[in-house]
Parts: C-alpha cells; structure tokens; sequence
C-alpha cells in the first residue's frame, strides 16, 4: 500500500493546527486542508469514481488546487493537471487524450476566462462526466458555468479512509509541453512522486521553526507540484501561494511571510533581481534555500543573485517524464556554479550517441536517466516511449557535458541547437558570453533559415536599464568574443520576450 496523499495526511495527523496554507489573508491549517481534500475524495467516490479513473483539474495557485489534487489522490484515482492558458479545443484535446472522467476548473478572471473556456471544452468532450467549477469567490455555492465546489461538498463526509494503491499504480499523468507536435502525458506512479519528493524532501535541513515556501511555479507543472508544494506539504512546512509571477509581489511575501524556501526559473530570478536594483526593493533577509530549474540559469543571474541575497542558487535539472527531479548541485559537496550537479539518491545519468551507445569522459552527449523516477511511458502512445525508453534508461533530449567529478552542464535542447555552415552553435554558449556584456540585460538566441548556411544565429535583446547599446555595436563586440561561425550576424531588441506559463522563455515563438 502506497498512496501519495500520505504526505499531507501524515502533517496533519502530527501538526494540525499549523498553518499549511497562506493565500493572501487566509491562513488555513492542516488539519481544515486535510478535511476538505477528505470531502473531494468522498465527493468522487458517490459520483462513481474511482481507483484508475482519471480527473483532470485546471487550477491556478490557489487554495483549490491541493484541496482537489489530493482528494483525487485519496480516491484512488489520477490527478491531470492542466496548464492555464489553455484554449477551449486545447483543453477538449487533454480530456479526451487521458480518457478524463470528470474536470474541476476554476473560473478565472476576465483576462483569463478558464471557467468558459473549461465547460467549453467539457461540453464538447463525449467521455467526461462530471464539470465542478472552482468559484473565484470564496464559498460561493453558484456558477455562471455550472455546478459549484461548495454546493457538491455540502453534506460529504469529511472522514474518508484513503484507497489502498500499489506502488506502481498511476497516481498523475503529467503533459509535456509538445513543443514536437501535440502534448504528451507523462504516467507518474505513487512510487515515482512520493520517492522523489522524500529524496527532493532530504536535500535541505529542515527548519525547526518550520519552513515557509513561496509557491509562484505554477502547481499544474511537476517542478511546482513536486519540488515546491509535495516537499513543503510533506515537511510540514507553510506554504505561500502566489497565482501569478510578479517580481514586486514575490519580493513583499517574501519580506511578510518570513519566506524561508524558494524554487524558481531563470527568468523569475532575473525578473526580483532588477527590481530590486532599479525600483530600490527591499531584499528579503530570511531566506535560506534558492532553486533553479527549467531552464539553464546565466552565470552572471548567479553571481548577482548571490550578491544581492547573500546565499547561492542551487541548479538542478529534471523533467515531467523524471518526477521531476533527476540531479542537483546538493549540500554534501560543493556547488559548481552553471552546472546541474550530480544525479540525485537513486537515479543513474549517463551521456548517449544517437544509438543509445554511452559516451565516455566529458562528451558531449545526450543525457539519458534511469531510477526511481522514470514514469511508466507516454499514456496510450507506446510507439513515442519506446522511442525515448530503453531498459529502463530514458533518454531526454538535453545536450550536455559531464566534468571529472560527475558534475553534469546543460548545454542546450537537441532541438534547440543551430548548425550555421555545418557548425553545432549551442544558443546557451552563446547567450552566456552576450550576458556578460554590461549594456545587456536578458538575451535569447535562435537559428533562423538561411539560404547558404542553412542557419544563422539570431540574438533578441531586452537592454539594461538606460543602456543604448547598437545592434552593430553588439555584433562587433560578439566577434571580438566568439569563434567566427557562433556569434550572432543579427540582433533584435525587444521590451519583453515571450514566456510561457511555467515562465520559460519560447525560442519557438521567436523563430
């Protein structure tokens, strides 16, 4: 017997009254967190749904979201995330593609209207039963798009005694982004996600006071809902949650809330950064764990951020098909700046060939993986995971290189990699050396078509604040600085460049 929801079952059976949950001025304890979680599972349960159904939960960072994902859990059934921003016809797609029973969907605000598009969708999905609207108001037993949260809960018990699954039972089905083609969802067993938060979990000293967690990465997405919510939860921690990413509104909650954990992606941590230098914010004191992932972190990101905060980023890597996590810069050796550490407590990493044959020495190579955190496959495409899958290494789609120490370094997507002329440019290499430059603030580099080389190498530009910096000028100095075939021939600025909801930046939408 092994189901998920222990780790939230397990703090409120040892701390009940600690605030588990902080959302704006509400300050929610275990214990209330547990009951209503109990009430979702009942509520499932006299709908007729069970062990192996799937439910699908299109939810921001509000309290809704562990309320539903866990009583998912102790129903016995699969918890399917949804991204936020997705469109009606989208939506329709990841009910039908996971065979989802029924949708909880919170309804949004005018700019995101999620409650429409969500029942949009369910009316135009055969097999979904069931469509609960999450109210933006608080208790508000009615909808405009249909039956409420609150009105289904009325009269659920909230005793419920958690259905009994197996390790390798399905307990989320996670989808990948689909930058080739459609989304793919990604089976996470209880084994995957419980192992990974415990190992995610012993990484860090806890606090004796109790840890207080800034939840900002989307919990719909596994670096969130893994390495944020499941640890804090599991933990006993506190955990602040914040819908959406605003440099000012982190930094204040931080300060308020006395934060004392933070993960995050490259762009967020750019984003306090130049808040603080140029609107002068207050520089939260408490902190002690900073996090990065998703995405490479440019050193120069780092140095600042140490600087400014006093305490390192620690660099990790992982996928949704990972649980998420697969290696970390961890404290029992020493933090390598720019590196993804070493593999985490029981997962192997190793670099491939395109025929799976490893790499010896530094590579560079494709980084494959195998543990306790390898999903089970791609839900109804098994042609697509035995592509990706072979005994029981999965390999992942990132380049990268592997120092003496078996340290590993990200150096871009396969995908995202430019051949100008015959050359391999890796767009990370350089982005790194453009971000050194003092005029430059942020930068994204792609290969776009070109009739002799195939590829060029294109850089957009965000500058630093009152830089005026030419684009000619950039060019000339990223000669002066690069071989011949990598720097940039074209340069774009940009106020702003695009970035999806898990707050990565889209070098698809720039191409």
């Amino acid at each position: 017997m092994l189901n998920l929801s222990i780790i939230l079952e397990d703090s409120a059976r040892h701390v009940p009254d600690r605030t588990a949950l902080v959302f704006g001025d509400l300050r929610l304890p275990y214990s209330m967190v547990d009951s209503v979680a109990n009430q979702v599972a009942s509520l499932l349960v006299a709908r007729g749904i069970g062990k192996g159904d799937k439910v699908a939960l299109l939810c921001p960072n509000v309290p809704y979201f562990p309320f539903v994902y866990f009583g998912i859990l102790k129903a016995g059934a699969t918890v399917v995330p949804l991204n936020l921003l997705l469109q009606p016809r989208e939506i329709a797609y990841h009910l039908t593609d996971s065979d989802a029973k029924a949708l909880f969907c919170f309804e949004g605000t005018p700019e995101l209207p999620m409650g429409a598009r969500g029942r949009e969708a369910f009316e135009a999905t055969d097999g979904c039963e069931q469509f609960i609207v999450l109210p933006a108001t608080p208790l508000a037993t009615e909808s405009e798009h249909g039956e409420s949260f609150w009105a289904a809960l009325d009269g659920m018990s909230a005793e419920f005694e958690t259905v009994q699954t197996e390790p390798g039972d399905t307990a989320a089905i996670l989808y990948t982004s689909g930058t080739t083609g459609q989304a793919k969802g990604a089976v996470l067993t209880h084994a995957n996600l419980l192992i990974n938060t415990m190992v995610s979990d012993g990484m860090f000293p806890a606090d004796p006071e109790g840890d207080v967690s800034l939840a900002v990465l989307p919990l719909f997405h596994s670096f969130g809902q893994v390495s944020v919510m499941n640890v804090c939860l599991r933990r006993r921690g506190t955990l602040v949650l914040l819908p959406r990413f605003d440099p000012g509104a982190a930094l204040e909650l931080m300060v308020r809330e006395k934060v004392t954990m933070f993960a995050g992606v490259p762009t967020m941590y750019w984003a306090m950064l130049s808040k603080i230098h140029s609107d002068g914010d207050e520089v939260p004191k408490t902190l002690k764990v900073a996090v990065s992932g998703a995405a490479s972190l440019p050193i120069e990101v780092l140095k600042d951020f140490e600087a400014t905060f006093g305490i390192p980023i620690l660099e990790g890597y992982g996928l949704s098909e990972t649980s998420p996590a697969a290696s970390f810069n961890q404290l029992s050796r020493p933090t390598k700046p720019g590196t993804i550490g070493f593999p985490i407590w029981g997962v192997e990493m190793r670099l491939v060939d395109d025929e799976w044959n490893p790499i010896e020495g530094e590579g560079p190579g494709e980084v494959a993986v195998r543990g306790h955190n390898i999903m089970k496959g791609y839900y109804g495409r098994p042609e697509e995971t035995a592509e990706v899958m072979r005994d029981g290494w999965f390999r992942t789609g990132d380049i990268a290189t592997r120092d003496e120490e078996g340290y590993y370094s990200i150096i871009d997507r396969t995908k995202d990699m430019i051949i100008r002329g015959g050359f391999n440019v890796y767009p990370r290499e350089v982005e790194e050396v453009l971000m050194t430059h003092p005029s430059v603030s942020l930068v994204a580099v792609v290969g776009v078509p070109h009739d002799s080389h195939g590829e060029e190498v294109k850089a957009y530009v965000i500058l630093a604040p009152g830089a005026t910096a030419s684009g000619d000028e950039l060019i000339g100095w990223a000669k002066e600085n690069m071989a011949a075939y990598k720097y940039p021939r074209i340069i774009e600025f940009r106020e702003t460049l695009p970035i999806s909801a898990t707050g990565k930046i889209l070098k698809r939408e720039l191409r």
